[in-house]
This record gives structure tokens, C-alpha cells and sequence, in this order.
């Protein structure tokens, strides 16, 4: 399991003075699919275009497992197996002061569905689904690492995704299936 700690090294430190704990999950499919975000955003962080994961913070008195189960039927429409964790990272957004607490999982698709965006994320965030191999993933994490929220999401998730894809092609998850 990955635990990474990582410093935000595109924005001057000052103070923190939130942590956000989040569930996210690289999600897969029977075809050799995964399951990503695209969002587009024009805010204090920018005007950028993303790939990342699904999730969204974990509610008070919600575990970690019960977070990514509702973000990723909120976000993808998708009703999941977590087949496993593929580990936490530790980031932070100096911009907004911010520690992020990742909680990372590996989930099969079982369904998919309507999604249930809220006006914020169609608004603010153009928030649509990206269905990729591993290869066009991590080709468009670097694609998208030309901006500086680019680069502090690809830091964070790429190493998840390298071991995920690990999980899923190791003989040890062959036997979970």
C-alpha cells in the first residue's frame, strides 16, 4: 500500500488552516477501462483543463468506504465493489490553505447509471466522465501537467495509478477475482 506525503511546490507556503479528509478511486471495468473526471475550471487556481480521480471528501460520521461509494455514484453514476486500498497521500494546496488527506481505493464498475453533479461541480467545474486505458490515463495526466494545479494533481495521482495498475495486473488480484 502507498502512503506519500508530498509538499505543494507551485505556490509559497504561508499556513494551513484546514485539513480535508477524501475518498478517491481508480475504478475499472471488464474491458480494461478506467474511470476518471475531466474538469475544466477557471478559478484562484486558473484556467485549466484536468483528469482526476473520482471522490470527494468524506462527510462527518461517514467512513472512508461509505465516501466512495456515494461520490462515485454522485460523479460517475457507478455503483462499485472496492476490491481494495491502494494507499493515502498526503497533500497540500498552499493557495487555499489547505492539507488534503487522500484515502485511495481500487473499485470494479458493477453498473452504471445517472450521475447526480451538483449545480457547483456543473457550474464551477464542467465536471464530465473520461473512460481511458492506462496508457491514454497517464498520457493525459502529463498532457495536463502544463498548469500548476496540473502539476500538483499529476504528483499526487500518478503514482496511485501506477500501482493500481500493478494491483490489477498481479497474480494476487486474479485470485480476489
Amino acid at each position: 500500500m502507498i502512503e506519500l506525503e508530498l509538499t505543494d511546490t507551485e505556490w509559497p507556503f504561508t499556513f494551513t488552516d484546514h485539513d480535508r479528509k477524501i475518498a478517491r478511486a481508480i475504478v475499472f471495468d471488464g474491458e480494461g477501462y478506467l474511470y476518471f473526471v475531466r474538469a475544466r475550471r477557471d478559478d484562484d487556481f486558473g484556467k485549466a483543463t484536468l483528469i482526476e480521480t473520482s471522490g470527494g471528501g468524506i462527510e462527518p460520521l461517514e467512513d472512508p468506504e461509505t465516501a466512495i461509494r456515494r461520490e462515485l455514484l454522485e460523479e460517475l453514476g457507478a455503483e462499485v465493489e472496492i476490491i481494495d486500498k491502494i494507499g493515502m497521500v498526503s497533500d497540500y494546496y498552499n493557495l487555499i490553505h489547505r492539507h488534503n488527506i487522500n484515502n485511495y481505493f481500487l473499485c470494479r464498475a458493477l453498473s452504471f447509471g445517472k450521475n447526480s453533479l451538483t449545480k457547483e461541480e456543473i457550474r464551477d467545474f464542467h465536471l464530465s466522465t473520461l473512460k481511458l486505458t492506462y496508457d491514454e490515463a497517464v498520457k493525459e495526466y502529463e498532457k495536463r501537467s502544463d498548469t500548476r494545479v496540473g502539476r500538483l494533481i499529476a504528483r499526487r495521482e500518478l503514482p496511485i495509478l501506477h500501482e493500481a495498475q500493478k494491483m490489477l495486473s498481479s497474480s494476487l488480484f486474479s485470485d480476489k477475482e
